[in-house]
């Protein structure tokens, strides 16, 4: 019986077999390269699909877990007050007991019934904020989270630790710069004048102190962020120096309760710095993200 002989597939066309190999299987799904645009797209159709009662219940769900967490800082604090008071005056007395000239005997005074109570009201508040800190942070992190991309959410991380941390360091240099603040405050008192401190008021005074320099101190946060969203430009913040620290010394001195130049330059400097960092910080992420979009 003749054979006949084989076709011989044209030397353009690529083999059958090899055909079948390209092909994807019919059960896989095809999938299209990922992108930043088609990872955002993806992102904000998620975020959509939440109806406003959903973000509603979502939000209430983090305020309720943020105000627990303050609730459990505040009465750890109420139970703990006599070492956080003693914490606090410490700077206080330890100045009067070197500086003698300066007529304080370290001890601080009730003036009315009510004023023990306010102040440890006062700690307690304040305080349950700080250490709840965290926790709301995270709780912002994980409202917001349903809308951020991939890329984003990896900054949310840099964020909210960094804001924790500069936060404890802007309340510590506070607590730092204290008794050279009430050293000079004294000072201009008049060597005859006693010093004798409304607890309330002292307590007050401290608070506020620590809560100024930690708020001012995530200034370089919200400036990376402005960066990162491009609503200004590291261009921009470099070339409008001058106004900047001018700025930046304005509200250290309205944000300060003390109002000294001590205090004021204990906080002005230091941001200074940290506005020329945040400018470094978001011009290096900008420098990274169009390298990538390249």
């Amino acid at each position: 019986m003749p054979q006949h002989p084989q076709p011989t597939p044209h030397p353009e066309l690529p083999h059958p077999k090899m055909l079948r190999l390209r092909l994807p299987h019919p059960s896989l799904p095809l999938r299209r390269p990922t992108t930043r645009a088609t990872d955002m797209a993806r992102t904000r159709r998620q975020a959509n699909d939440m109806t406003i009662m959903q973000h509603l219940a979502e939000l209430r769900t983090r305020l309720v877990m943020s105000l627990l967490a303050i609730a459990v800082g505040a009465i750890a604090l109420l139970i703990a007050y006599e070492p956080v008071l003693n914490f606090l005056v410490s700077p206080y007395r330890d100045l009067c007991d070197s500086q003698a000239r300066l007529n304080c005997d370290g001890s601080l005074y009730a003036l009315g019934p009510i004023d023990g109570f306010s102040a440890r009201m006062r700690i307690a508040a304040w305080g349950g904020v700080v250490i709840a800190l965290p926790v709301v942070l995270w709780n912002i992190w994980r409202f917001i989270v349903p809308a951020l991309t991939k890329r984003e959410k990896r900054y949310s991380y840099f964020f909210v630790a960094s804001s924790v941390v500069l936060f404890a360091v802007g309340a510590l240099l506070a607590y730092w710069t204290l008794d050279r603040a009430l050293e000079f405050l004294i000072g201009w008192s008049g060597a005859d004048v006693t010093q004798n401190y409304q607890i309330s008021k002292y307590v007050n005074l401290v608070v506020l102190m620590m809560l100024s320099f930690g708020v001012g101190f995530l200034s370089p946060v919200l400036l990376v962020f402005l960066q990162l969203v491009e609503v200004v430009t590291p261009r921009t913040l470099i070339t409008q120096w001058r106004y900047a620290i001018v700025i930046i010394f304005i509200v250290a001195a309205v944000i300060t309760p003390s109002g000294d130049p001590i205090t004021l330059m204990a906080l002005g400097v230091p941001l200074t710095v940290l506005y020329l960092v945040a400018v470094g910080i978001g011009a290096l992420l900008l420098w990274r993200r169009h390298k990538t979009a390249a």
